[in-house]
């Protein structure tokens, strides 16, 4: 009513009274009730062979139906079939969908489309079918991307040099790291001090990276912050190698490199053990030795698919994640709050003093004396539900909030897996960043506040169950295998490690004293000595060899079991069945 009272008032003749018309028309649609379009795209003729593709776009249909239903009409819907060379197929790209070619030479479009009443447009590309437990998710995601068009502000507190700095030698600016520009063009990011003690009011998911002496001021601020509903993201570290202490740049010693929020996450029920680092044997990395060949470094860790969550959207469509030095969260068994594992590491792994790493020369070092606890470590964790305050209010009057059903915190024990080095090559072309990951360290994090930002309804969604699930027998034996081996090969490579420290010593005895030949008590010595370093050394091929033959001898059983013994199986029991009932349509006969 007011924008049509305005137009017939001011005219449209006139600049002025067309932009303050086009302003009011703006006003209206805010003012509007919210209303969504859901656009379902399907081509019904490019999948006309594709029967699984095609059961799985009516099971999308009716979950679209039911969020119609269920809109109280602030949803409508519609059903687009675009087919070749239509306004519908223009449609289709516009909105941003991907076609993907079919055997019988055409198009296929299968995504979602939404807009709202203020023009904003949201689509999900194309919905793949091994991704359909998070559907749900999906498109509620969308939905809500929809009903708030301004972006979500994330608070970021750090002792690290994150957001770039000044190289002390050059006086030269870095640029900030990758992770954060990544999260710049999907969220409006805000610097929160290191030592705040007030959050602002405006943040919609705080990132906290590597705390380290904390004020109460700041720690309670953060708790209310948890208390109130504010989503949290962080980042803690036994051993934080990026940072560089107080000292001009100069490295610290591996002690001082802890992060330190316990205080707050064991009241939530999760503490990173202190002064422990994780090793892990099956997800060890290559890295070049101090002869410049490659070694393994059981501390730095190339995580695939079997060690993050499938049951998860934050981690669900990863492929590998790489850490460095991380560490172990400890899970309170009286704990109130919801703890889900994200990240945890294979069975082949067990806890590494920190002090290891202050003296360490060469990371095969590492491997010595280390056991396997065939125990899996958390890395992540998502604490959610109800927890208590980690602060006593000081009267009745205090305004301190001292619990909360409404936790939503993300822990991962590592900072160096925000790292650019650890996940992203990052290249300078005609002065503009270049990043090509390869790894999805950044695509967690962004997934994780993502995940974060949203309602509380939102991120309850889990996914409806696996339905797959790999095999991973074979590589569970080798590891197993493998962890036997490095036993037997750490003893040995001790006992020649001592035979050939006795040997040396005679030998250089022998130059000391300038004699030309030993005592024969000596010589009878050297010589046994030099045969226990030959059948020491024989020993180790041994157990190399025998390491090799066990698992060619597991591969060729399990070739055996599955192409003959168990199809003879199953002949044979088919052929029993078989007998059973002729001769009881024969007896029934007589």
């Amino acid at each position: 009513v007011v924008l049509e009272r305005a137009r017939l008032f001011l005219g449209q003749d006139d600049y002025l009274s067309g932009a303050l018309c086009e302003s009011l028309e703006q006003v209206s649609l805010y003012l509007r009730p919210r209303m969504f379009y859901l656009y379902f795209f399907f081509s019904s003729k490019a999948s006309e062979n594709l029967t699984q593709l095609r059961a799985y776009a009516q099971r999308v249909r009716e979950l679209l139906v039911q969020y119609e239903d269920e809109s109280d009409g602030k949803i409508r819907l519609h059903f687009v079939d675009p087919e070749p060379f239509s306004d519908e197929e223009d449609q289709a790209t516009a909105f941003g969908l991907q076609a993907v070619p079919t055997p019988n030479g055409n198009d296929l479009y299968f995504g979602i489309a939404g807009t709202n009443s203020v023009n904003n447009e949201e689509s999900i590309a194309f919905l793949q079918p091994d991704k359909e437990k998070f559907l749900e998710y999906d498109i509620s995601r969308l939905v809500q991307t929809l009903s708030k068009p301004d972006l979500p502000v994330v608070g970021l507190m750090s002792s690290l040099k994150i957001n770039g700095d000044v190289d002390m030698q050059t006086f030269q600016t870095t640029p900030p790291w990758t992770v954060v520009e990544q999260l710049g063009q999907v969220f409006k990011i805000r610097n929160v001090g290191e030592h705040a003690s007030v959050i602002p009011e405006d943040v919609d998911v705080l990132v906290i990276v590597h705390p380290k002496g904390l004020s109460d001021d700041s720690l309670r601020a953060i708790d209310q912050f948890a208390m109130k509903g504010g989503r949290i993201l962080a980042f803690v570290d036994p051993l934080a190698e990026s940072d560089r202490g107080a000292g001009q740049g100069m490295p610290s010693s591996p002690i001082g490199k802890a992060s330190d929020l316990n205080r707050l996450l064991g009241k939530w029920g999760v503490t990173m053990e202190t002064g422990k680092v994780i090793g892990d044997q099956q997800y060890a990395l290559q890295v070049n030795g101090p002869e410049g060949r490659p070694v393994r470094h059981l501390a730095i860790l190339g995580l695939q698919k079997d060690s993050l969550s499938r049951e998860d959207v934050v981690t669900s469509s990863l492929d590998s994640v790489n850490v460095s030095t991380a560490g172990i969260l400890d899970i309170a068994k009286d704990a109130t709050t919801d703890i889900t594992p994200l990240i945890t590491s294979s069975k082949y792994a067990a806890p590494i003093d920190v002090a290891n790493f202050q003296v360490m020369s060469n990371p095969e070092d590492l491997e010595k004396g280390f056991s396997p606890t065939g125990e899996r470590y958390v890395i992540a964790a998502r604490l959610s539900g109800h927890a208590e305050s980690a602060f006593a209010p000081k009267d009745k009057k205090s305004e301190l909030v001292t619990s909360t059903d409404d936790l939503n915190v993300i822990v991962v024990a590592d900072t160096d897996i925000l790292t650019d080095r650890l996940w992203v090559h990052v290249q300078n072309f005609f002065g503009q960043r270049i990043a090509s990951p390869w790894a999805n360290n950044g695509d967690l994090v962004v997934n994780a506040v993502d995940n974060l930002v949203g309602s509380a309804s939102l991120i309850s969604i889990r996914s409806r169950g696996r339905f797959s699930r790999p095999f991973d027998v074979v590589q569970d034996l080798r590891r197993e295998a493998e962890s036997q081996y490095l036993q037997s090969a750490n003893d040995l490579q001790a006992q020649l490690s001592e035979a050939e420290q006795k040997l040396t010593a005679l030998q250089n005895e022998k130059k000391e004293n300038n004699l030309l030949s030993l005592s024969p008590e000596q010589e009878k010595t050297l010589e046994q000595f030099q045969q226990e370093k030959v059948r020491i050394r024989k020993q180790l091929r041994d157990v190399r060899h025998q390491l090799d033959k066990d698992i060619e001898a597991l591969g060729t059983m399990l070739k055996f079991l599955d192409i003959f013994l168990i199809p003879l199986v199953l002949t044979l029991l088919l052929i029993a069945v078989n007998y059973v009932r002729t001769r009881r349509e024969v007896k029934a006969g007589e």
